[in-house]
């Protein structure tokens, strides 16, 4: 078993591995896109700015290092070593979005009981 503040940083890297490699689709896409427009003979290739933002970018990896923080943390003393922190981390987003919504499930069945 991990202490929490270790399976949160390992939680953290996690959310941002999915972030790198989100980032790094994004810088292919764009290379095939030079190597096409540098192909056909075009004078204008694409600039980067036209795949990455920057400021969206930035603060979509604060919020999966968060996420995959708060993630590894709740699930600290389920987790037995690093890799399954970076992977509780990766996986933040639907794991802690699907115990949103089961608790929203439970929530609307009290509400109808009553």
């Amino acid at each position: 078993m991990l202490s929490w503040s270790v399976a949160m940083g390992y939680g953290a890297m996690g959310g941002l591995v999915v972030e790198a490699i989100t980032t790094w689709n994004r810088l292919s896409a764009w290379r095939e896109a030079r190597h096409a427009a540098l192909k056909k003979k075009r004078q204008r290739r694409p600039r980067i700015s036209e795949f990455i933002d920057p400021a969206a970018d930035g603060a979509v990896a604060v919020t999966r290092a968060a996420l995959g923080c708060a993630a590894a943390a709740l699930l600290h003393t389920q987790i037995s070593g690093f890799y399954a922190a970076v992977a509780v981390g990766a996986a933040a987003p639907a794991l802690l979005g699907s115990v949103g919504r089961a608790a929203g499930r439970q929530g609307q069945n009290a509400e109808g009981t009553e």
